[in-house]
């Protein structure tokens, strides 16, 4: 990496939220929830409403289903998908950002075995240095020429690693620290976390006994120290992102399947998880040691009678004493960050049903929700409610993701030189954001 790690931080005290950067500019989406995977878009000179309530198209490309959300690095957007006739195969595409060219694809031969929801590929493929780490759902693993397509090596991981292959396939976006690319495997023995080396492909280590879960990992500064954060199928973990080490852990073990979709959130000194049937968990960071606490637990009878936060697919969002999401049917809630409690409900961002989903990103004062129907809102979220500025359709929703309620977009969109970039099972679309 050109720019150190450590000049990227947020800090916080002694506890800091620090996300590695690839080499790409500060306005680019190189990777899942961007540049500094926490759901910050940080362009300036954005549209503060919409003009109409469809929004125009700068262009259209088609590709094939998926639920892979794409990413935008120097000038090129990434995406995969899946296609099964004449045969299965993967697919990992590369797109011109200006006009929606296809400058490469690379297809492999990847028959689903066990992956329920079979859709296609589910992490996005990040981009450093200029490589493309693509990470499909039987965990086919590529190193690739971000520009030409180019394979520079390859693993199967599945294969070599044993997988106990997750209910929904292998989901957890690739995560590049240094020299490092860092996947959530879910290999037997001692390979739930596995390290390679991102020029060459080499094991560098291998970690926990755990299940893999869908969950991305983050890396945080704790007591002057990295910290790989990551929510596993058994366990919230801290590890050193260098050795594997472990330095905590914190059960959080699922009541009734490995369901953990959204990436763990950090602020401050706090730490925040929830999925759908066990609901949410706040943990402390100890600020001089490599430790941590819990806050408060919560979670309610059942997916349908929840408490606190049930969410499925969508990260949260927290901010100051706030925490903001989408719980399991929809219900957009806030709560008390100190406490779980809930301060309001509304049901307008979403339609009710189950696993709704809003991919929530904060750009300045104001929350960009993406939600399944295919709408992209403007909101103010605060503890004393939901205001919705605007609010326009951006892309349909296609039932290959989900075959109920007319289908879904439940892809994660990318917000890069002041467009937006979506994709369904049918298409990728790139609509401009600037402010004119």
């Amino acid at each position: 990496m050109t720019v150190s790690a450590r000049s990227l931080c947020l800090a916080f005290t002694a506890v800091s939220i620090c996300f590695p950067i690839a080499r790409a500019s500060a306005d680019d989406w190189p990777q899942w929830r961007g540049p500094r995977r926490d759901g910050v878009w940080r362009e300036t000179g954005i549209v503060e409403k919409f003009a109409k309530p469809q929004l125009d198209l700068v262009w259209r490309s088609e590709i094939s289903s998926g639920y892979s959300g794409p990413t935008v690095a120097d000038g090129r957007v990434y995406v995969t998908d899946r296609v099964v006739q004449p045969t299965q195969v993967e697919r990992v595409h590369c797109f011109d950002a200006k006009t929606g060219k296809n400058l490469w694809t690379h297809t492999y031969e990847c028959p689903y075995e066990g992956v329920g929801y079979d859709a296609g590929p589910r992490a996005s493929v990040t981009i450093d240095g200029g490589m493309a780490y693509s990470l499909g759902a039987m965990g086919h693993l590529f190193s690739l020429d971000a520009a030409k397509g180019d394979v520079r090596w390859k693993k199967d991981l599945f294969s070599e690693y044993k997988i106990q292959m997750p209910q929904w396939g292998i989901s957890s976006s690739p995560l590049i620290e240094g020299d490092l690319l860092i996947i959530q495997v879910g290999g037997i023995g001692e390979a739930c976390l596995v390290a390679f080396d991102k020029k060459t492909g080499l094991e560098k280590w291998r970690s926990l006994k755990d299940r893999a879960s869908y969950s991305a990992p983050i890396v945080i500064e704790q007591a002057g120290k990295r910290v790989l954060v990551c929510y596993t199928g058994d366990n919230v973990v801290g590890l050193d992102p260098q050795s594997g080490k472990v330095y905590w852990q914190y059960p959080f073990p699922p009541r009734q399947m490995v369901i953990g979709v959204s990436s763990p959130v950090v602020h401050q000194d706090s730490l925040f998880l929830t999925n759908f049937f066990d609901g949410a968990l706040m943990l402390r960071l100890d600020a001089r040691n490599l430790a941590v606490e819990k806050i408060w637990q919560r979670a309610g009878e059942s997916e349908k009678n929840t408490d606190a936060l049930h969410s499925i697919i969508s990260t949260p969002l927290h901010e100051g004493d706030y925490i903001y999401g989408v719980d399991s049917y929809g219900e957009l809630r806030c709560l008390n960050a100190r406490t779980g409690d809930r301060v309001w409900e509304s049901l307008d961002a979403v339609p009710k049903a189950r696993w709704a989903t809003i991919h929530f990103v904060r750009n300045g004062g104001k929350v960009w929700m993406f939600n399944e129907r295919g709408e992209l809102i403007i909101a103010d979220l605060s503890p004393q409610g939901y205001h919705e500025i605007s609010r326009a359709k951006l892309i349909e929703p296609t039932t290959d993701q989900l075959r109920q309620r007319g289908g879904v977009c439940w892809s994660h969109p990318a917000f890069a030189n002041k467009h937006v970039f979506a994709r369904n099972d049918k298409e990728l679309v790139c609509a401009d954001l600037s402010a004119r």
